[in-house]
């Protein structure tokens, strides 16, 4: 459980990360570090990225898709079947993914 100001302090980094103002390597990583163990805070996260590319686009459907939550926060991150392994892909997702 966070205690409100770290709450506080993770929201007000991820505000500016949404709005692509400069956030610090320190506090990047602190927020990884956070997002690895807690869902809500790697949904913030997620979330916050996607905003930061909905800012950038000018096409509506990809605001459409962002909007929807039924994209990916980052653009490198698509499987391509022909050139990936599966394994390899999946290797990057957070401990609380995990299989029990």
């Amino acid at each position: 459980m966070l205690s409100s100001s770290t709450r506080e302090h993770i929201r007000e980094i991820l505000t500016r990360m949404s709005k692509g103002s400069s956030v610090k390597l320190s506090e990047r990583l602190l927020i990884h570090e956070y997002a690895d163990k807690d869902q809500t805070i790697s949904n913030w996260l997620r979330r916050a990225l996607r905003n930061n590319l909905t800012n950038k686009s000018t096409e509506e459907i990809d605001r459409l898709i962002y909007e929807l939550d039924i994209c990916s926060a980052d653009p490198q991150s698509i499987y391509n079947p022909n050139e990936d392994d599966l394994g390899e892909w999946f290797s990057g997702a957070p401990s609380w993914v995990a299989r029990s």
